[in-house]
C-alpha cells in the first residue's frame, strides 16, 4: 500500500563532510624518502615518476612542505658525505710533493676525475629530484623564501664536497698539473677542465664571485708570478737573444692556449700581463744588449735576421715601454755604425797620406805619386759613400720587413738632434747663397712644402719653421711671406674644424654619416700648380661638404670656397669576403670605388664608363686605376691583367682581396716628371713673373731717384734683384723701353738718362 508524501515538510540538508588527508603524512614521507634514496643510489629505473610526484604534491598540499624540504636536504647531504669519503678522499695523492712527477701527475689526474664524477652524479641526481619536487619549488620555496631544489644542491655540494681538506687538495692538484705542463710534461687537459668547470659553476659563500675566482685564480697568478720571475732570469742567462725571443713567444702562446682550453678566459689578461712583466718589461734592455757577446740587437742586425727582428718587434709592441726602448737601442746602433764608417774612412785617409810623401830625390816619380794619391782619395771617398748607402738600405729593409713600417721607428732611424738639424739647415743656406735663380728654387720649394703640409708628411714642424726663419734672414720678408701664410692656414684650419665639430654636435642630430676634415687654403699663398682635373663627386661626399660650406660662409661673408678633391684623401672601410679592411685612398680613388658599391662580384665597368661617371682627365684616371688595380694592393681586378691601364680595359671589384694588415694605405702612382713641354711652360711663367718684377723695380728706383743714366739704372736694377735672380741686362733694357712706351718713364734731352 503506497502512502502519499506529506506536504509542507522541508527536506533536511546535511552539511558537507570535512575532508582530511586520506593518507598518513609519515607514511607518505617514508615512501618518498625511500624512493629518493633509490634515486641517489642510481636505482630509479623501477620507480614511478607519477607516484613520487604525487607523494611530494600531497606533502606540500597538506602543509608538510617543511618536512619534505628538510628531509630532502638531509638525504642529499648524507649521500654527498658518503661520496666524499668513498670516491674523493680515497683518491688523495699518496706520492710526496717532491716525488716522481709522472706518478704525482697521474694521482692528481685520478683525484680530479673523481671530483668530476661526483659532480656529474650529483647534478644528475638533483635534476631528477627537481622534476619530482617541481610542485614544492613552485609553491613552498617561494612562500618559505628558501632556495629551490637545484640551488640547494649547489650549496650542499659546496658545503660537503668543496670544503677542507678536499678543496685544498683539488686546488693543489690543479696547480700541480699546470706546473707539470709548464715544465714540459703532458697532462690530461680534459680532467683539469672538468674540475675548473665545476669551480666556475659554484658561487662562493657570499655569492659575489665564483669559487674559481675566489680560491683558484689568486693562487694560480701568485704561483705563475713566482715561476716566470725565476724563469725569465734563467732564460736570460742561458739563451742568446734569438733563442730567448722564441721561448718567450712560445710561453705566451702556451699560456694563451691554456686559458683557452681549460682555464677561464678572464684569467688570460692578468696571466699574460705577468708574463709580459717578468719576461719582457723587466729585461728589455738586457734582451737588446744581451750578456752573451754573440747576441743582442747588434748581432741580429749584422746577420740580417729578419724573422728574429720581426719577433722582437712583435713582443716589444705588446708592452708599454717596449717600442721606446727599441727606438733608443736602434738610435744608438745607427750612431755607432756611422761612427765606425767615419773612423774607418779617417784611418784609410791617414794611411794614404802617410804613404803619399815621397823622398826629395825621387822628383821624377813625384807626378806619378800624386796621381796615385788622388786615386786613393777618390776610392776612399766612394767607399765611404757606398758604406753609408749600404747602411741606409739595410736599415730601410729592416724597417719594412721586420718593423711593419712603423712610423715611430722610421722617425727614430732618421732622427736628428736640434743641434744636428740646425747644422744641416745652415749648410743648406750656405748652398742656397750660391744659387743665382732663387725665385725658381722658391717655386719648387713652395710646391714640396705644400704637399708636406697637406698630407702631414713633415718630419718636424720646428725644422720647417727653422728653415723659413733662415730664408727670411737671407732673402727678406717678401721671400717667405707666402710660405708663412701656408703655415698660418694650417693653424687656422685646425681651429675652424674644432669649432665646426662643436657646431655639428649641437645642431645636427644624428650627426653626418661621413666625418670630414677640411683645410682652407688662401689662394694667394698656396701654389696652384696641382691637377685641376674636374671630378663628379658621389652624392655621399657632396652631402658631407654642404654643412661645412654653410658653417664657414656664415662666419666669413664675401668669401668663396672652391673644393680641391685632387689634394684630398679619405679613409673608407671596405668589406671583402674574408674580412673588412680600412683603406686610405685619394679622393679621386674613393669616387671610383663607390661606383662598384652597388655592383655584384662578377659585374664590371669599362674604362669609358668610369671616365663618364667621374669626368676625370685621362691622365688622372689612369693613375688612380693603376693604383687600385695594378699596384701592391689590388682592390680592383683589371681585365685583361697588365701593369698599364688602357682605354679598352674593364674593371671589377676584387672581393677575394686579403692582406695581413687591418689598415692599408693605397699610394697613388706618382705622376711622371716634367716633360720638355711642361718644363718650358714653367719657365715661361717664371719669365712672365720676372718681367713684372723688373718693371716694378725700375718704377720704384725712378720714383726715388727721379733722374738716372741708363747704365746706372740697369746696374741698380741688377743689384736689387740679385737676391731673387740674376736679370739679363738685355731684358732690363727691354722692360725700360716698354715702360717708356707706356709713359711710366721718359727720356731726357741728353738721351743718356731717363726721368
Amino acid at each position: 500500500m503506497a502512502t502519499a508524501p506529506r506536504r509542507g515538510i522541508k527536506p533536511k540538508i546535511k552539511p558537507p563532510r570535512k575532508h582530511g588527508p586520506d593518507v598518513s603524512i609519515d607514511e607518505t614521507w617514508s615512501n618518498l624518502s625511500k624512493n629518493i634514496r633509490e634515486i641517489l643510489n642510481h636505482n630509479a629505473s623501477n620507480l614511478s615518476f607519477e607516484e613520487n610526484h604525487r607523494y611530494a604534491y600531497h606533502l606540500v598540499l597538506y602543509k608538510s612542505g617543511d618536512i619534505l624540504y628538510r628531509g630532502m636536504k638531509q638525504l642529499v647531504a648524507e649521500n654527498l658525505d658518503k661520496l666524499a669519503v668513498e670516491q674523493i678522499q680515497s683518491a688523495f695523492p699518496a706520492t710526496a710533493q717532491g716525488g716522481d712527477p709522472m706518478q704525482r701527475s697521474q694521482e692528481n689526474e685520478l683525484l680530479l676525475k673523481a671530483l668530476k664524477n661526483v659532480w656529474d652524479d650529483h647534478t644528475s641526481n638533483m635534476t631528477k629530484l627537481g622534476q619530482i619536487l617541481k610542485y614544492m619549488d613552485r609553491m613552498y620555496t617561494r612562500t618559505a623564501e628558501v632556495p629551490e631544489t637545484w640551488d640547494v644542491g649547489l650549496h650542499l655540494f659546496l658545503k660537503h664536497i668543496l670544503c677542507p681538506p678536499i678543496k685544498d687538495r683539488i686546488i693543489t692538484a690543479i696547480l700541480n698539473q699546470i706546473q707539470y705542463e709548464r715544465e714540459g710534461y703532458t697532462i690530461n687537459r680534459s680532467a683539469v677542465k672538468g674540475c675548473v668547470d665545476v669551480l666556475l659553476s659554484l658561487n662562493a659563500e657570499d655569492g659575489s664571485q665564483t669559487v674559481y675566482k675566489q680560491d683558484l685564480e689568486p693562487m694560480l697568478l701568485n704561483e705563475s708570478e713566482v715561476f716566470y720571475k725565476c724563469h725569465g732570469t734563467t732564460l736570460l742567462e742561458t739563451c742568446n737573444t734569438a733563442e730567448y725571443l722564441i721561448k718567450v713567444e712560445s710561453r705566451l702562446e702556451s699560456e694563451e692556449s691554456r686559458t683557452h682550453h681549460y682555464l677561464s678566459r678572464k684569467t688570460e689578461e692578468p696571466l699574460l700581463r705577468i708574463l709580459q712583466n717578468h719576461l719582457l718589461t723587466d729585461h728589455l734592455e738586457a734582451i737588446l744588449a744581451a750578456p752573451n757577446s754573440s747576441s743582442g740587437l747588434e748581432t741580429l742586425i749584422d746577420l740580417d735576421a729578419v724573422d728574429d727582428l720581426a719577433r722582437l718587434y712583435r713582443l716589444f709592441s705588446s708592452v708599454p715601454k717596449g717600442i721606446p726602448t727599441l727606438q733608443n737601442a736602434l738610435k744608438t746602433s745607427i750612431a755607432r755604425r756611422g761612427r765606425e764608417i767615419n773612423q774607418l774612412s779617417a784611418g784609410m785617409d791617414a794611411n794614404a797620406s802617410g804613404t803619399g810623401h815621397l823622398p826629395a830625390d825621387e822628383g821624377r816619380d813625384k807626378g806619378k805619386g800624386r796621381a796615385t794619391l788622388t786615386n786613393q782619395t777618390l776610392t776612399m771617398a766612394l767607399k765611404w759613400v757606398q758604406d753609408i748607402l749600404d747602411l741606409k738600405d739595410k736599415m730601410d729593409c729592416m724597417w719594412a720587413k721586420s718593423f711593419e713600417s712603423n712610423p715611430k721607428i722610421e722617425a727614430t732611424m732618421n732622427e736628428k738632434t736640434d743641434a744636428e738639424v740646425d747644422v744641416v739647415l745652415e749648410k743648406t743656406i750656405t748652398v742656397f747663397r750660391y744659387l743665382l735663380e732663387k725665385d725658381i728654387f722658391e717655386r719648387y720649394y713652395k710646391n714640396h712644402l705644400a704637399k708636406r703640409l697637406l698630407h702631414a708628411r713633415s718630419v718636424s714642424d720646428d725644422a720647417e719653421r727653422g728653415m723659413l726663419a733662415k730664408l727670411k734672414v737671407e732673402c727678406g720678408y717678401q721671400f717667405t711671406q707666402k710660405l708663412e701664410g701656408m703655415f698660418h692656414d694650417i693653424k687656422i684650419s685646425f681651429d675652424t674644424m674644432q669649432s665646426f665639430k662643436e657646431h655639428i654636435s649641437k645642431t645636427l642630430s644624428p650627426p653626418p654619416a661621413i666625418d670630414i676634415s677640411v683645410i682652407v687654403m688662401t689662394s694667394t699663398f698656396w701654389p696652384m700648380s696641382h691637377s685641376s682635373s674636374p671630378c663628379n663627386l658621389p652624392h655621399q661626399l657632396l652631402n658631407a661638404t654642404k654643412p661645412f660650406e654653410r658653417f664657414y660662409l656664415s662666419r666669413h661673408s664675401g668669401r668663396r670656397l672652391t673644393w680641391q678633391p685632387s689634394l684630398g684623401n679619405a679613409d673608407v672601410r671596405v668589406a671583402f669576403k674574408n674580412r673588412k679592411h680600412d683603406l686610405n685612398v685619394a679622393t679621386f680613388a674613393l669616387a671610383i670605388l663607390l661606383l662598384f658599391e652597388e655592383l655584384g662580384d662578377d659585374d664590371f665597368l669599362t674604362y669609358e664608363e668610369i671616365q663618364q661617371a667621374t669626368s676625370l682627365d685621362h691622365a688622372d684616371l689612369q693613375r688612380q686605376l693603376q693604383s687600385l688595380a695594378c699596384a701592391k694592393f689590388k682592390i680592383l681586378k683589371k681585365h685583361p691583367p697588365s701593369r698599364d691601364v688602357q682605354t679598352s680595359d674593364s674593371f671589377s671589384f676584387n672581393a677575394d682581396f686579403t692582406a695581413p694588415l687591418q689598415k692599408i694605405k693605397i699610394n697613388t702612382i706618382s705622376s711622371k716628371p716634367e716633360s720638355g713641354e711642361e718644363s718650358k711652360e714653367t719657365h715661361d711663367r717664371m719669365d712672365e713673373e720676372r718681367r713684372h718684377q723688373i718693371e716694378a723695380c725700375i718704377v720704384r728706383i725712378m720714383k726715388d731717384r727721379k733722374h738716372m743714366s741708363h747704365n746706372e739704372l740697369v746696374n741698380e736694377v741688377t743689384r736689387l734683384l740679385a737676391s731673387r735672380f740674376q736679370p739679363n741686362p738685355l731684358l732690363v733694357k727691354k722692360r725700360i723701353e716698354v715702360l717708356i712706351e707706356r709713359e711710366y718713364l721718359e727720356r731726357c734731352e741728353d738721351r743718356n738718362a731717363q726721368a
